[in-house]
């Protein structure tokens, strides 16, 4: 009788050095980690020496915003080198102690520079202006303008007071969605293709919807929706209050909308979002004809959203070590540059900027994160055996280089870039590396393979995310107008807006009307917008890479370099993207068009 061993995930102490982070350069050891914390504790207590002060002269706000860059500065990073041991192993408690104590530093320092913002907004137009212009305060120039700009919306002292107290209360509607979405909700167990009786849940149900069996991928998606039937009018009931306060935060802080609040921080104007979604729908034909595509495919007459994710040919993917998919990446992201290309690929293998596989204990998926002028680490679960692992890797490998050229060429107050243009870095490599592939791998599975990735890519978040901004901004505005947003009028709306998103392509179940109900993102308005102008952004950006125009490489590389010196509209624009114009949508949704097109040719050739 034999006997198979079960493959264990090796405890932290076990992984070789070469596959893990180098965290020294950050801090060389815990012992210096203790000094520096010791050290910001005694920083802190000088802010009060600026208070009430700060409209005396550019001198005393400039001495003031270079304490407060240098305290920021260590406290990152303290926070970084903490919580990336964290990551290590999450079960570690000497490092979640330590992450523990630079959150509690963090709200020091947080409430010893809650003055500063108040202060400068208080600074008199004319003697602003006087400050400005001073040759102390020239670096600072940008983040003093647009602080100011939202002076209009900075209440009395009593009101923000007021403001203030509603914190801790606010978030609630969000609070019991997680607890009831992630924690209380049940969707029962379901008989797999193997015949093993397993749970379904949130991690697996997609696993499900990719299953070749459609008897198997129905069963699933309506056991699936079947508890947010369920518990569908609490749901709605908390969707509806995350809405009235985000209406009535607008409000009290003076915007015309919500949407105007959500995206005045950016400084970007509501005309690119009305841009997106316009854009979006005119040209929605290659996603029908996409449909249509699989419909004829999988020999369907109809196609449900359980039919949209099941692959339309039975191949696997190929198998590449970390090794091996750093040298794909590089040879991928060679339209970037040497410059690029050299620093990731010694970064990836021989710096050790990133963590590379799975250990017990360690942080699940993938991020990048860094401080100023250290390493932008990478943390990754890397497998050999899926494909994804390598387009992960070169997906935060675009998030490092952003933030290494951001921090080598801007001041600590400008090297971080907003969200708005973070995913256009990441997703430039990703559109770089299946240009790569397809050329270089001839068998016709590899190329539908990737090319239907880059399809459902492009659906999911160009397409899919900017249905979701509609909604938002359809549910928002019905509030702002007293409509109760009922489950009613919440299912209704978001219907309308599947059948215009699919182009009356998909059958609706009822069941799908539910999906509403079940995005986190909704509870952090006007954002998911953002993932759609960054692919557009991206695949705008890579296809002029690709083609080799140097004036663009030399572009982009400017625009990796800006952090937050500029606007992020101002910023784009100098990569040659200009949003303000529906264009880069429109070159987003054509290039979906060229290939669903070569998807076809390959098809059913």
């Amino acid at each position: 009788m034999s006997t198979s061993k079960i493959k264990k995930l090796p405890v932290r102490s076990d992984v070789p050095v070469e596959f893990t982070w180098d965290l020294s350069p950050v801090f060389p050891d815990d012992e210096t980690w203790e000094k520096a914390y010791q050290n910001l504790e005694k920083e802190i207590p000088k802010f009060s020496q600026f208070r009430k002060k700060l409209a005396q002269s550019p001198e005393i706000l400039c001495s003031c915003l270079e304490l407060e860059s240098k305290t920021g500065q260590t406290l990152e990073k303290l926070s970084v080198y903490a919580n990336l041991r964290v990551c290590e192993d999450i079960t570690n408690t000497k490092f979640l102690a330590l992450a523990g104590r630079v959150q509690y530093l963090s709200m020091l320092l947080a409430q010893a520079v809650s003055f500063i913002a108040p202060e400068i907004q208080s600074i008199p137009d004319k003697k602003f202006q006087e400050f400005l212009s001073s040759k102390e305060l020239k670096k600072y120039r940008f983040s003093l303008e647009n602080l100011r700009r939202f002076k209009p919306h900075v209440l009395s002292e009593k009101e923000e007071y007021l403001l203030a107290l509603h914190t801790e209360s606010a978030g609630g509607a969000g609070k019991i969605f997680e607890q009831l979405n992630d924690a209380d909700l049940k969707f029962g167990t379901i008989t797999d293709d193997k015949g093993n009786k397993v749970e379904l849940t949130h991690g697996n149900f997609r696993v499900f919807l990719e299953n070749r069996d459609r008897n198997l991928r129905k069963k699933a998606f309506f056991q699936y929706y079947k508890a947010y039937e369920e518990h569908a009018n609490t749901m709605s009931a908390s969707l509806s209050a995350s809405v009235l306060e985000d209406v009535f935060h607008a409000r009290a802080r003076k915007y015309n909308s919500v949407l105007e609040s959500a995206l005045f921080e950016e400084n970007i104007p509501s005309s690119v979002y009305h841009n997106l979604l316009n854009a979006v729908k005119e040209n929605i034909t290659p996603l029908v004809e996409y449909l249509q595509l699989r419909k004829q495919v999988l020999g369907i007459k109809n196609i449900h959203a359980y039919d949209l994710l099941v692959p339309l040919i039975d191949t696997k993917q190929r198998r590449r070590k970390y090794e091996e998919a750093v040298k794909d990446i590089s040879s991928a992201l060679a339209p970037l540059g040497k410059e690029y290309t050299q620093t990731l690929e010694e970064g990836l293998l021989k710096k050790r900027w990133v963590d590379r596989y799975e250990n017990k204990g360690k942080r699940s998926g993938a991020f990048s994160w860094g401080c100023y002028r250290c390493p932008p680490y990478i943390l990754m679960n890397y497998k050999d055996e899926l494909e994804d692992s390598v387009f992960t890797l070169a997906h935060e490998a675009g998030h490092s280089m952003h933030s290494y050229f951001s921090d080598k060429k801007q001041p600590f107050h400008y090297s971080h870039y907003t969200i708005f243009v973070a995913e256009v870095a990441s997703t430039v490599n990703e559109q770089l590396l299946v240009h790569y592939y397809l050329q270089k791998l001839p068998s016709k599975e590899d190329r539908i393979r990737l090319i239907c990735r880059e399809i459902d890519e492009i659906r999911t978040t160009l397409i899919r995310q900017t249905m979701f901004a509609e909604f938002e901004l359809k549910i928002h505005t019905l509030a702002e107008h007293g409509q109760p947003l009922t489950l009613d009028v919440l299912r209704s709306e978001y219907r309308n807006l599947l059948n215009i998103y699919f182009g009356g392509a998909l059958t609706i179940d009822p069941q799908l009307e539910l999906e509403c109900l079940r995005i986190p993102h909704f509870y952090h308005a006007f954002y998911v917008y953002k993932y759609a102008t960054g692919i557009s952004s991206a695949i705008a950006i890579a296809k002029k890479l690709i083609e080799g125009d140097k004036e663009t490489q030399k572009d982009y590389l400017e625009f990796l370099s800006m952090g937050g010196s500029k606007y992020p509209l101002e910023q784009l624009k100098s990569a040659g993207v200009d949003l303000s114009t529906p264009q880069p949508i429109q070159t987003a949704m054509n290039h979906l068009g060229e290939r669903v097109s070569q998807l076809k040719e390959l098809l059913l050739k």
